[in-house]
Formats: structure tokens, C-alpha cells, sequence
């Protein structure tokens, strides 16, 4: 038998008026469900919806104010602790008990960051569950708005850096900001933080004349003791170093640096 006659096969290619027919038949029922708004079939592979809810909008708007809070925290951390927490003090006092004992790389500055942070989450604990309890807790709950929440957490850190300001540099900055007069719980933040970092500087480098007096009169007694041995080509360093290191050690300097810090921030 022929190819051209066999059972099935067409003879001839269809026409381009068959193929018209064909579209106008099948074009309705593939765009009625665009039409009418249906549900795109499951055999698309890519199926693509955009879809405009009212109903949960203040919810996506509340978790957009959420993400975007949390972003802002976090690229102002490293600021909010450095100048809003005690971490300023107490990392100063730590670095001026390395240069007291003359050690460049002992402690290493990751270890004596590590411990000001740790000390700095100590000392801060009950102004963190202050503002928890009466800011961040009641905003969850919605009981308060965003306003209220940040109102209340300025204030609990407010409340601590003005007990650690010397009042002198508090009317400062309050004459330099030309305000009138104004109680200290209600003083901007834009007074109140200069204010406490010169005051945290101050009260840091107190605290580090003291740790370097005594190590200063020892490598002087170890001065004078070379130069009546007739030692003076020996360098002082090389028998202070070791003695500096002793006496800090069998004083329990780290303790006492420590309790000193502890102390200083009143409760």
C-alpha cells in the first residue's frame, strides 16, 4: 500500500481554514477563566497572582514596623552601647590596667571587650527589665502605641545616665541648648547622653590614675635600686615587668578592678 493512503494519515496538510476554525473554538474556553477571574488551572507551571487584601492590611503594616525597627536597632547598637550604657567606663579602666602593667597584647583586646560587654549586660540588666516590663511587653500587647513604648524606654535610660552625670556638665549643655528650666526627668536626650559620656570619661580616668600610681612608684624603686648597683645599662622594665605582675597577682588586681567597677555605678 502507498504511504499517502494508509488509514490515519492525512493525505494532505490541513488548511489554514481548518486551523482558523480551530482557534475560534478553542479561544473562549482558554480565556474564560482569565475573563471570569478563576483560579489558573493546576497544569500551569508558572502560575503567577498578585492579589490587594484589606482585611489583614494593619497586620503587614505592623510587621513591616517591626522589621524596620529591628534594622534601625541594629545598625544603632554599637552606638546605643557605647554611649548610653557604662560599657565606656569600664572598657577605658580595663585598657588602663593593660598599659599600668605595660602588657601590649595581654589581654587581648577581644578579651577585655568581651568582659566589658558581659560587665556592661550586668550593670544594665535592671534598666533592660524596666524598659521590658513597662515599654516593650505592653507595645506587644498593643496596649500602648509605638510613642507611648519609646517614651517610656527613653525614660528608665534617662533615669540612669542622669545618676551617673556630674551635674556640672548636665547645666552645660542645658545652657548650651538655651533651655529653660526643666526637671531632669524631662531633659531631651540630646542633652542628657553628651552629658553622661564626658562624665563616664572623667570617672574613667580617675579610676586609671589610680591603677598607674602604684605601678609607676615600682618601676621608680626599681629605677633607683639599679642606678645605686651601678646597673644603668639594664632597663628598668626588665625586673619592674616581672614585680608589676606579682604584686597584681597576689593583690587579686582583676577582683578588685572588677568590685571597683561594680561599685561605682550606684544602683
Amino acid at each position: 500500500m502507498h504511504p499517502a493512503t494508509r488509514p490515519g494519515i492525512p493525505s494532505s496538510p490541513p488548511s489554514p481554514r481548518w486551523i482558523l476554525r480551530t482557534l475560534f473554538v478553542l479561544a473562549p474556553l482558554l480565556l474564560a477563566p482569565v475573563l471570569l477571574g478563576a483560579e489558573p488551572s493546576s497544569a500551569n507551571p508558572l502560575p503567577f497572582r498578585v492579589t490587594i487584601d484589606g482585611s489583614n492590611q494593619p497586620q503587614d503594616l505592623d510587621v513591616a514596623i517591626r522589621i524596620l525597627l529591628a534594622i534601625t536597632l541594629l545598625s544603632l547598637a554599637p552606638s546605643i552601647i557605647l554611649l548610653m550604657t557604662c560599657f565606656t567606663r569600664i572598657v577605658i579602666v580595663l585598657s588602663f590596667v593593660r598599659t599600668a602593667l605595660q602588657l601590649q597584647g595581654a589581654p587581648a583586646n577581644q578579651i577585655v571587650i568581651g568582659l566589658a560587654l558581659f560587665m556592661t549586660c550586668f550593670i544594665m540588666a535592671p534598666v533592660w527589665e524596666n524598659v521590658r516590663h513597662d515599654a516593650l511587653a505592653p507595645y506587644q500587647a498593643r496596649q500602648i502605641t509605638s510613642t507611648v513604648a519609646l517614651e517610656q524606654a527613653s525614660s528608665h535610660v534617662r533615669r540612669f545616665m542622669l545618676k551617673q552625670a556630674r551635674p556640672k556638665d548636665v547645666e552645660l549643655f542645658v545652657a548650651m541648648a538655651r533651655l529653660n528650666p526643666t526637671e531632669p526627668t524631662q531633659l531631651p536626650l540630646s542633652v542628657v547622653v553628651p552629658a553622661f559620656i564626658i562624665s563616664e570619661l572623667r570617672t574613667a580616668f580617675q579610676m586609671g590614675f589610680l591603677l598607674l600610681v602604684p605601678f609607676i612608684l615600682i618601676d621608680l624603686v626599681v629605677a633607683v635600686v639599679l642606678m645605686s648597683m651601678g646597673m644603668m645599662m639594664m632597663p628598668p622594665q626588665t625586673i619592674a615587668l616581672p614585680l608589676k605582675i606579682l604584686l597584681f597577682v597576689l593583690a587579686d588586681g582583676w577582683g578588685l578592678v572588677v568590685r571597683s567597677l561594680l561599685q561605682s555605678f550606684p544602683g
